[in-house]
């Protein structure tokens, strides 16, 4: 664990406006660590043609960890010796998150079940049939807290270890009746939120919720899912990150089941039982439980002349639509790190946004 000033300035760094999960680890693999991400931070915002710098107070991130302790929760940072080394491959991991419980039951092999909220009753008795026979194969159960098929996995998995991910911060229970789920979560599994303490769940935080849970497991079961159900963005995020992508197929006279059959139509896993699952998962290659060691490959920094020409460059060439950065590197002709300097002085000046599979547009 990260101790004292570090965690500090960590903690202002990813708190502090315009930066994301993709560019403090791009501060931090350019400048060694974050007070000196912090010290810079005005130099590359100006660069990116933003006009001021905004940063996280102090005496807000002060509070925060004065409140994380209280709560009996604490902070974990990608790069630490207990942050969970399957999340840690993704290229969007969070940097930090609260977490509440038995961190231990991310390193061992975990499940992600995921379905509907408006679940039918056989489906919930599935699943939490289902997530029990996991548990007792020493699997892990991950979720997302929702009402439905999430809660009902975590109530099958309660006693041989849940993980419940929150869309708000970690004292915030969503949806409210299951606060005593939530608390019993963080009793007898383990909690974990990426948002600030305080934090209400909005529609955009449920993706990065889903990329946690996805990230996490060796594998995503889903099911009942409507077609175009958070549940089914997760099972695309698992795929993503090179994880097995199961189903349980459903009649397809009921709506709640196009989702689940549409994933084995476009090659998801068919499974009917917890056996299934597990043999499924254990092949998982065991460098994906090795922690990634370094960040990413240091950016260089540009002289002021130079960088000018390449920020026109690159930026002539991005839209309101997204683009790969290597398309961007193949059409400015400039190097993979100039491309991605200039990026990242953008990003903090509030004129970049990033989507899926890393391809980034101008912001709106």
């Amino acid at each position: 664990m990260v101790g004292g000033r570090e965690l500090f300035d960590q903690l202002r760094l990813i708190r502090s406006p315009n930066i994301g999960p993709v560019s403090y680890r791009q501060l931090i693999a350019r400048f060694g660590n974050a007070r000196a991400a912090l010290e810079a931070l005005p130099d590359l915002v100006r660069r990116g043609g933003g006009a001021q710098t905004l940063l996280a107070s102090e005496a807000a991130i002060a509070r925060e960890l004065e409140f994380v302790h209280d709560f009996g929760a604490r902070h974990i940072f990608i790069g630490d010796a207990d942050y969970p080394a399957l999340l840690s491959h993704l290229d969007n991991a969070p940097p930090v998150m609260c977490v509440k419980g038995n961190l231990g039951l991310l390193s061992r092999p975990a499940v992600a079940v995921v379905g509907a909220r408006n679940a039918s009753a056989g489906a919930c008795q599935f699943a939490r049939q289902l997530a029990y026979d996991l548990g007792q194969m020493d699997l892990s159960i991950v979720s997302g807290l929702a009402r439905g098929i999430d809660t009902a996995a975590h109530a099958g998995s309660i006693g041989s270890g849940t993980v419940g991910v929150i869309a708000g911060g970690i004292d915030i229970a969503y949806p409210p009746e299951n606060r005593a789920l939530q608390d019993a979560i963080a009793e007898r599994g383990l909690l974990i939120a990426e948002q600030p303490p305080g934090t209400e769940p909005r529609a955009r935080h449920f993706p990065y919720r889903n990329r946690i849970i996805a990230g996490a497991s060796n594998g995503t079961v889903v099911i009942e899912a409507a077609p175009k159900s958070g549940s089914l963005i997760t099972a695309r995020l698992a795929a993503e990150a090179g994880r097995e992508v199961m189903a349980i197929p459903g009649s397809p006279l009921d709506p709640r089941s196009r989702g689940c059959n549409q994933l084995i139509r476009e090659g998801a896993i068919l499974v009917q039982n917890a056996s299934e699952i597990a043999e499924l998962v254990a092949p998982l290659d065991p460098r994906m439980f090795a922690p990634v060691a370094t960040f990413v490959s240091p950016i260089m920094s540009l002289s002021n002349d130079r960088s000018s020409v390449e920020r026109s460059a690159v930026m002539d060439l991005m839209g309101m639509t997204y683009v790969s950065v290597d398309e961007l590197v193949r059409q400015s002709g400039s190097s993979q790190a100039t491309v991605q300097m200039v990026l990242l002085e953008i990003e903090l000046a509030g004129k970049l946004e990033r989507g899926a599979g890393g391809k980034v547009r101008l912001a709106a």
